[in-house]
């Protein structure tokens, strides 16, 4: 039988890092797609809408791995500090 170790920190931390430009990447990606196809159907041609809806694909990748490296950012999370998560000793 082989026992399971905990995963590292530095193993937790490579896939926060993997996952995240993963997620840049496709959301930078899909931002850059709509940003062509509107620049091409409703702007004439202009580069500002492939900008704009490319930094917004961005800018949501970068706000979902700040969440991931700090769950305190999550809105309605309460970080419970470690004496008021350990009950107390019943006095004898």
């Amino acid at each position: 039988m082989s026992s399971s170790k905990p995963a590292s920190s530095e193993d937790i931390l490579g896939q926060k890092y993997d996952r995240c430009l993963a997620d840049f990447l496709v959301k930078s990606g899909v931002g850059f797609s709509a940003g062509v196809i509107a620049s091409v159907v409703f702007f004439r041609r202009r580069t500002w809408p492939i900008a704009l809806s490319t930094g917004f694909g961005a800018g949501a990748a970068y706000a979902d791995c700040d969440r991931s490296f700090n769950p305190a950012r999550i809105p309605g999370t309460r970080i419970i500090p470690h004496s008021e998560a350990t009950p107390a000793e019943p006095s004898k």
